[in-house]
């Protein structure tokens, strides 16, 4: 009965005949064994982008738990946070978390995002991205609460960036705080700046917040260095995180520009519905994704 209303739903939403080819590769990617759909996304055709997971995602589940179910959907990419690998991570604890990554076959491939209070913060997210051996940082020149960017935080930032080669993307939030709220906001503080500091594109909060973030990745693309995938109910401060594919987002449209750009950095997954039981949720957005790639050749 699950799968009839998932496909009666599916089916519902279905606009044109390329929706229609991704929802039935969906479902299979999806509800059939794993070991015969789960493919990689090198495996649905050429990419210069990978598919990823936002460590944000599994914030309620630890390092072990995680990796097992990205093992289980084929998922090879991870931003890291912090609950899993801590700032203060010494040599030893990296070497053990590293080798938990490759025993999954992960790569953690940036770290973030990270809150910088002040210049010290900065210090310290810039020698843990070096210790863990990542070329990106995701992260924030203030906290949670600020009604505006902290500039000496992100004057040294950008000094740490000449000095390590570290490149810093910075994560958008939407409408629900004035920090960053949007792609564009971020573009007027990093523009003039060195060319490392860019952005990480919430393509949902960007919705939310009123912009087309489809639209965005080709206004700002030599500035997009991560991308957080996500889709919303609708595209205001009232939409709300959704499996991929049930909400307002185009994703072929989306996928097509990833294409068009020339995107090669993560296209990583941040699901922020049902986070305590988030899996099916994961499963069905991953294999909906992986659909959208293949149906769009």
């Amino acid at each position: 009965m699950q799968i009839e209303q998932l496909f009666l739903y599916l089916q519902s939403k279905i606009h044109d005949i390329m929706k229609l080819k991704a929802v039935f590769l969906g479902i299979l990617f999806v509800l059939a064994p794993i070991h015969a759909f789960a493919r990689r996304v090198s495996d649905v055709g050429p990419q210069s982008f990978h598919l990823g997971m936002a460590g944000y995602t599994f914030v309620k589940f630890d390092l072990d738990k995680t990796l097992a179910f990205m093992r289980q959907i084929d998922m090879h990419y991870l931003c890291v946070k912090d609950f899993h690998l801590p700032l203060a991570a010494d040599a030893e604890q990296i070497a053990s978390f590293k080798h938990k990554l490759s025993e999954a076959d992960v790569c953690g491939y940036a770290v973030g995002p990270i809150y910088m209070k002040d210049v010290e913060a900065v210090d310290e997210a810039f020698a843990y991205a070096e210790r863990v051996g990542v070329d990106l940082i995701v992260g924030v020149p203030g906290v949670w609460g600020d009604s505006a960017p902290r500039y000496d935080v992100l004057d040294r930032v950008e000094q740490k960036v000449k000095e390590t080669g570290i490149r810093y993307a910075i994560h958008l939030h939407g409408p629900d705080m004035p920090l960053y709220p949007d792609a564009t906001s971020i573009w007027n503080d990093v523009k003039d700046r060195d060319p490392r500091l860019g952005i990480c594109l919430d393509i949902g909060h960007d919705l939310r917040a009123g912009s087309d973030p489809i639209k965005d990745l080709k206004r700002y693309r030599k500035r997009v260095f991560d991308i957080h995938l996500k889709d919303v109910t609708e595209g205001t401060k009232a939409g709300h995180a959704i499996e991929l594919g049930r909400g307002v987002i185009d994703f072929p449209r989306f996928v097509r520009m990833l294409r068009k750009v020339g995107y090669k950095g993560s296209v990583s997954l941040e699901y922020e519905k049902d986070m305590t039981d988030p899996f099916i949720g994961i499963a069905e957005s991953v294999g909906f994704f992986k659909a959208v790639m293949q149906a769009s050749h």
